[in-house]
């Protein structure tokens, strides 16, 4: 039998058990596990005890995600191979914002929004994380979807 060697964006999709932290750093490399790092604390900084992390298995097409839930879906983490996604749904009132603000994103997140397909529950953004523009987009698109807990 032929193995494929993995792709750039190929998903973990062994079910058997969710990735730890060592499986997600070898699959996603060096520069994308600094940003999956980097993700991850700010969520935790920008919104103590708020969400608790969980991975969930969306099948053999979408693999892993670590989620973060509240009462509403925040944003979905991917690990994909050689780079880490983020997956953040604009509903409505997000959708209204984002177009508010529309000339302040970056042109291929504009693109990306514009290109996406709008569910009944929102538009579902799937944000490849590979510079600290994208991880910019990333956390003002969350800010924006639920503002940050105040310190203090």
């Amino acid at each position: 039998m032929i193995s494929t060697l993995p792709q750039i964006g190929d998903r973990i999709t062994d079910k058997s058990a969710s990735p730890d932290e060592s499986t997600v750093r070898e699959w996603i490399g060096a520069d994308g596990f600094e940003y999956w790092a980097k993700l991850r604390t700010w969520i935790d900084e920008s919104y103590p005890e708020v969400f608790a992390p969980d991975w969930l298995y969306g099948g053999k097409s979408r693999g892993w995600s670590l989620r973060y839930k509240k009462t509403k879906a925040f944003c979905h983490l991917v690990p994909e191979f050689r780079r880490v996604s983020a997956v953040v749904v604009m509903g409505r009132a997000e959708r209204e914002k984002f177009e508010e603000r529309r000339y302040v994103w970056h042109p291929q997140l504009i693109k990306l929004y514009d290109d996406a397909k709008t569910y009944i529950d929102g538009k579902w953004l799937t944000i490849a994380v590979a510079s600290a523009d994208d991880l910019h987009d990333v956390t003002n698109l969350l800010t924006m979807k639920r503002p940050q807990k105040s310190r203090g």
